[in-house]
């Protein structure tokens, strides 16, 4: 499967349809919600997931990138595909796939798919890996499609603007089944309610019209916040901690009474069912180790709000490593504003293609004023941290993160 992962992403639905119709076509066996967006589909996804099964359904969650195990990737009820399963079916679908020309998403996408359909899950809830519209995922025909908050990222591939961006990750909204506009944006918001609108999809569910976020408070405990639906406030707590995470919250919750019925149903109970939600990898706390993703400036600015927010044992050393076609100055710019020192790396699992020049880096910081020190080793550049501060923010790439928690044994699955 990791031999597929070479060069660049070869986007499109072609390959992953005939790879879905040779399987038998499992993506109709169950009904999905699919969420897209560049900062914030972790978090919605992880609040559907953690809300359905809360109502005792059978869920299927597919996710990426996985932070140490590949398995994490597809999950039912908390428990990730086993190692055999996923062996057996590569043994049996391998010649079609390479006859198929099938990338590393696609099969993967496809699998998690047959898995969610084999485990006869009662709903799935299914992340977009890149855009939208010509991503994998896009087979599916859900029952709600939501965006989630859009930022600058893969901009080979999306476009070089925001509206750009949007329009691609708006290509999952499907004609009569509900759309969810999360992004708080007024011209961004409009333009996704538009594409929305034009895909025929109904009904189309926007921030700031069909519902309000307001009185966030955020603190070591999670995030609490006032909903306003139609007229009606309820005061709502998830366990994810961050301003945004309000709003994460609210997308999933509009995407349940979106999809009505019985969906509808667990959003009226949200009360109880938001203290399920937990999410591996971002603001997730193991003292004296804090672990959060950051992927682009956005993501680093909202790590830094949340520290500040909350208040972490001083002093606090970040160790990062971004990828190299990754805004890592805006990244370590935003760190800075945290972190006492930052010890920037190496993380193993990086490709070859993807990694940083650390000279670079090292060179770039040192103009920049920035408190940064090179450690190469990975493994010293965490022991080096954990002498020297009573906080160590691992951050940066899921590479980076997985790899942390993977030498430290924190499992990425188990609470």
């Amino acid at each position: 499967m990791f031999a597929r992962t070479g060069g660049v992403w070869r986007l499109g639905l072609e390959r992953v349809s005939a790879l879905l119709a040779a399987i038998g076509a499992p993506q109709r066996a169950y009904p999905v919600f699919h969420v897209a967006g560049t900062n914030g589909k972790g978090s919605t996804v992880a609040t559907l997931d953690a809300m359905l099964r809360g109502a005792g359904l059978r869920v299927g969650r597919y996710t990426s990138p996985h932070l140490v195990n590949f398995a994490e990737r597809i999950v039912v009820n908390g428990v990730p595909m086993s190692h055999d399963r996923i062996a057996a079916w590569l043994t049996e679908w391998e010649p079609l796939l390479t006859e198929l020309g099938a990338t590393f998403f696609e099969a993967t996408t496809a699998m998690a798919l047959w898995h969610f359909a084999d485990e006869g899950v009662d709903v799935a809830v299914v992340e977009v890996g890149l855009g939208g519209r010509l991503d994998a995922t896009n087979i599916v025909s859900p029952v709600a499609a939501g965006v989630t908050q859009i930022g600058f990222d893969h901009m080979e591939y999306l476009g070089g603007t925001l509206s750009e961006i949007a329009g691609e990750k708006a290509g999952i909204y499907k004609s009569g089944t509900a759309a969810v506009v999360g992004d708080t944006d007024p011209s961004i918001r409009e333009l996704l309610r538009a594409r929305a609108e034009a895909s025929g999809a109904h009904p189309i569910l926007v921030t700031g019209r069909d519902w309000e976020v307001h009185d966030i408070v955020v603190d070591a405990a999670g995030t609490s916040f006032s909903l306003t639906v139609g007229g009606t406030s309820r005061r709502l707590t998830t366990p994810l901690v961050g301003q945004f995470q309000a709003h994460n919250a609210a997308v999933a919750l509009a995407m349940l009474r979106g999809a009505g019925g019985r969906w509808a149903e667990v959003e009226a109970r949200a009360e109880t069912l938001l203290k399920g939600v937990w999410l591996a990898g971002r603001f997730h706390r193991a003292e004296p180790w804090l672990f959060d993703v950051a992927h682009n400036a956005d993501g680093a600015a909202t790590v830094v709000a949340n520290l500040l927010a909350v208040g972490m044992p001083q002093p606090l050393t970040a160790v990062v490593c971004v990828l190299r076609d990754k805004d890592w100055r805006g990244i370590l710019l935003a760190v800075a504003r945290a972190a006492e020192r930052i010890v920037v790396t190496m993380a193993p699992t990086v490709p070859a293609s993807r990694m940083w020049d650390l000279q670079e880096v090292d060179a770039w910081a040192a103009s920049e004023g920035l408190p940064v020190q090179r450690i190469d080793d990975f493994s010293s550049a965490l022991a080096q941290a954990r002498a020297e501060a009573a906080t160590v923010l691992v951050t940066g790439s899921f590479h980076t993160v997985g790899d942390a928690m993977e030498r430290l044994q924190v499992h990425p699955v188990a609470r």
